[in-house]
């Protein structure tokens, strides 16, 4: 394999304009071994990602749209498929958090609560982009500056989120912030997973450990009541493989639809470690999910409903979001690790989405 070849594929198309008329590009990242991911600039948007079946066939393993204007559809429509999720991923109750003694107001954009960054959140807006290749493998970075006020968050923040489709099977996406004044910092990926294919059925028979002992038990309204909670004895016990259907019919409340729940991760520090591991049968394809992060919402779609690619239909539990996080609503709870950026800080951030088939599993070990 020539050079060239070895440092992968990166193509650009241009994809449309926003609606206040702001030219938004798509890119084709394609690695030595053949695998697709595209990524568009705006929102930072992980759009497909093509990865083999034990058999070799490719398909399209996230849930997404054809089209940018429907990205720029806001939720139930679009449920944040596959966007960057900031300044804060998850809720920030009542829309209010303090620091240094001052009282911010944001948006309430999930009932009484703050939600993923807030009505115009790092999901809609238009990243700068440059590619590049890398012996890693295929990479465009995604760069903007948040200013002081956005959203109502304090501080111009300059963000940069880079992917990078390794050479050896993974989607790595790092974040990197500095701000000019102290803020909250809290970034994550959102992209709905259904190792069948994307439309392709539902991820009840999706095998699913997460490497957590611990989880954050909510309030109806999905708000954290501060406590850290043993998964041991309960529906969330994820620490070993169990089928997604099968745990489903352990909660006893029937109201209840899926999960969408943060998890404590065993990861005690800033390393990468194994994180969740994720396992379709009929195809074959596993997903293993490292990060630097401490938690990870688990979201099993449970309202969506909405069409995406090629107008297939997505319903509850078309897909699973593993959102590599800091705590939902960090900045309410003090016995919750800090999410605040100062000024010559910066706030850094791994996650490593791993494809593997059920054939070349135990040639990696767990670690």
């Amino acid at each position: 394999m020539n050079e060239m070849a070895s440092l992968g594929i990166i193509e650009k198309s241009l994809w449309g304009s926003t609606k206040e008329g702001i030219p938004v590009d798509l890119y084709t990242l394609i690695n030595q071994n053949g695998l697709m991911m595209q990524v568009t600039n705006y929102g930072a948007t992980l759009v497909t990602l093509y990865v083999p079946d034990k058999s070799g066939h490719l398909s399209d393993v996230v849930l997404g749209f054809d089209s940018l204007s429907d990205y720029e559809k806001s939720s139930p429509y679009n449920p944040f498929f596959g966007a960057t999720i900031g300044r804060y991923a998850n809720r920030i109750a009542l829309g209010q958090f303090s620091l240094n003694g001052r009282i911010y107001s944001l948006a309430q954009n999930d009932g009484n609560n703050h939600l993923h960054g807030g009505i115009k959140g790092f999901h809609k807006q238009v990243f700068e982009p440059l590619p590049m290749k890398t012996p890693e493998g295929p990479s465009i970075h995604l760069k903007r500056l948040s200013h002081d006020g956005e959203e109502g968050y304090p501080g111009n923040l300059r963000v940069c989120i880079t992917y990078t489709l390794t050479n050896n099977n993974e989607v790595k996406i790092y974040y990197y912030c500095t701000t000019d004044k102290p803020t909250i910092v809290n970034l994550t990926n959102h992209s709905y997973f259904n190792l069948l294919g994307e439309g392709y059925g539902n991820i009840l028979d999706h095998e699913v450990t997460i490497f957590a002992n611990n989880y954050t038990p909510v309030t109806k309204d999905l708000i954290p009541t501060g406590e850290i909670f043993p998964v041991q004895g309960t529906p969330f016990d994820l620490t070993s493989s169990v089928t997604l259907r099968g745990q489903l019919e352990k909660f006893s409340n029937v109201s209840f639809k899926g999960y969408d729940h943060n998890f404590v991760l065993n990861n005690k520090d800033s390393s990468l470690k194994l994180a969740a591991k994720i396992k379709e049968p009929n195809s074959g394809r596993v997903m293993k999910i490292y990060t630097t992060e401490i938690g990870i919402q688990f979201y099993t779609a449970n309202t969506v409903s909405t069409f995406g690619k090629e107008g297939k239909y997505y319903g509850q539990y078309a897909g699973m979001a593993l959102e590599t996080q800091h705590y939902p609503d960090s900045p309410n709870h003090s016995n919750f690790p800090s999410v605040v950026l100062k000024p010559g800080e910066t706030y850094s951030s791994t996650t490593i989405y791993k494809f593997l088939t059920e054939e070349s599993t135990s040639t990696y070990l767990e670690s």
